[in-house]
C-alpha cells in the first residue's frame, strides 16, 4: 500500500518508523506474550514503557525534577476547564491572551469558571480577528498585575501564526503548545505550565500531555473532584485510574525518534520544509499567504488563491487529493488551503507540494 501524504492538522502523521515498530509489537510486546494495550498498567513491562516516555521527554524539553510529566485524557480542550478549576480563586483573577480560535475556546472556559467564583479574566490582548493573521506585537501585551496565572497559545493552528517571542508576565505562565511542541528551539523552563494534545507532534489522539511544576500543582484547588485536580497525576505519576496506556506508548516512541532524530536537525528539517511552501506562496501573485510574515506557523501553512477563489481552491484541494495528497482543505471555520507538516511529516511530500503547485498555477493562472 502506498501512504498518503497526510497534511491533516490533527490527528496528523506519525513517524513511519514509530508505525512499523508498533506494528511489530502489536501483538506481542518485546516477547512478553501480550499486547501492550492488555497489559497491566501496574505491572513492570508497561511501568519501563511509562517510566522512559516521561523521561525522554523531560531530557528533549530540559526539565528538572522539579517538573512532573503528566498524561490526562480529553486533550488540550479538558484543560482549557482544569486551569481555571485548579488555579482559578474565589475572587481572583487570571489573565488571557485572544489570538486565534483555541486561544479564544480556553478563554471562555476560562470565564465561565470565573463567573461562578466571582473571579475575573483579563483578555491581556485580542487579534483573534485580524485578517491578516497574527500574533500579538511586543507593545500589545496588556498583562495586569497579580493575576493568578496567564494563559496564551503558542501555534493557532487555524490561523497559521506563531508566537516567536514570548511575553514577560508577573506570575506563572501557562501555555498551550498543541501544535508546535518540539518543533522549534525554546526554552520550556520559562514556563510554569505548558500542554499539548498529543495528535499533532507527539503520538495518537485521545490524551493532553502536561509538563507542570510540581509546586504549581500543589497549588491547585484540592475540593475539585479528584480526577480534575493536577495534584493527583503528579502525585500518582498519572497511575491513579487506568491510563491510555497505547497512546502513551506511542508517545514514548515518537519521543525516542525525535531525540534519534536530533532536535537541531529536526528544528532545520522543519524550517526547511516551511520555507519551500512559503517560497511558492510569496512566488508569484497567484496565492496569497493568510498569515503576517513575521508570524508564520512553521507546522500550519495557510493560504488562498488569489481573490478568496473558492472555486479554483476546491480543484486544487480535489487534484491534490488525487495525486495523494490528503487534507489541504482549510479549517472549516475559515476555508482557504492548509499544510499541517508537523515533525513527522516528510520532504518528499513537501516536494510533491511545491511541485504541484507551480504545475496548478501554470494549468490555472
Amino acid at each position: 500500500m502506498s501512504r498518503a501524504y497526510n497534511f491533516s492538522a490533527g490527528p496528523a502523521v506519525l513517524p513511519l518508523e514509530v508505525l512499523q515498530d508498533a506494528q511489530k509489537d502489536l501483538v506481542d510486546y518485546k516477547g512478553c506474550g501480550m499486547s501492550v494495550m492488555e497489559m497491566s498498567h501496574r505491572g513492570k513491562d508497561y511501568d519501563a514503557i511509562h517510566q522512559e516516555a516521561i523521561a525522554t521527554f523531560k531530557e528533549l524539553c530540559g526539565l528538572g525534577d522539579d517538573w512532573a510529566v503528566c498524561f490526562i485524557q480529553g486533550g488540550a480542550s479538558m484543560q482549557f476547564a482544569m486551569i481555571p478549576m485548579n488555579f482559578l480563586p474565589k475572587g481572583g483573577a487570571a489573565d488571557y491572551a485572544k489570538q486565534g480560535t483555541w486561544s479564544g475556546k480556553a478563554l471562555k472556559e476560562g470565564q465561565k469558571v470565573a463567573a461562578l467564583r466571582g473571579a475575573t479574566v483579563n483578555v491581556a490582548c485580542d487579534c483573534a480577528k485580524d485578517i491578516p493573521t497574527r500574533m500579538p506585537k511586543a507593545d500589545e501585551w496588556k498583562w495586569a498585575a497579580g493575576s493568578a496565572y496567564y494563559h496564551l497559545c503558542s501555534n493557532e493552528t487555524i490561523a497559521g501564526a506563531e508566537i516567536k517571542d514570548f511575553p514577560k508576565v508577573g506570575g506563572p505562565l501557562i501555555c498551550d503548545m498543541s501544535s508546535d511542541i518540539l518543533s522549534c528551539e525554546r526554552d520550556y523552563n520559562q514556563f510554569d505550565m505548558f500542554y499539548a494534545g498529543a495528535q499533532k507532534n507527539l503520538g495518537p489522539s485521545g490524551m493532553a500531555v502536561v509538563a507542570i511544576r510540581k509546586e504549581l500543582a500543589a497549588k491547585g484547588d484540592d475540593k475539585i473532584p479528584t480526577m480534575l485536580q493536577y495534584r493527583t497525576y503528579v502525585d500518582e505519576n498519572s497511575l491513579f485510574n487506568t491510563p491510555p496506556t497505547w497512546g502513551i506508548y506511542i508517545f514514548g516512541e515518537t519521543m525516542k525518534w525525535v531525540k534519534k532524530m536530533g532536535k537541531e536537525n529536526l528544528f532545520k528539517l522543519n524550517a526547511e520544509k516551511a520555507k519551500k511552501i512559503y517560497d511558492v506562496i510569496d512566488g508569484s501573485d497567484f496565492w496569497t499567504g493568510t498569515a503576517l510574515p513575521e508570524f508564520r506557523s512553521n507546522m500550519n501553512v495557510t493560504w488562498r488563491i488569489h481573490g478568496n477563489n473558492e472555486e479554483l481552491e476546491k480543484k486544487f484541494i480535489d487534484e491534490a487529493k488525487k495525486l495523494g495528497m490528503s487534507s489541504l482543505k482549510g479549517h472549516r471555520s475559515v476555508g482557504g488551503i492548509r499544510a499541517s507538516i508537523y515533525n513527522a511529516f516528510p520532504m518528499e511530500g513537501v516536494d510533491a507540494l511545491v511541485s504541484f503547485m507551480k504545475d496548478f498555477e501554470k494549468a490555472n493562472g
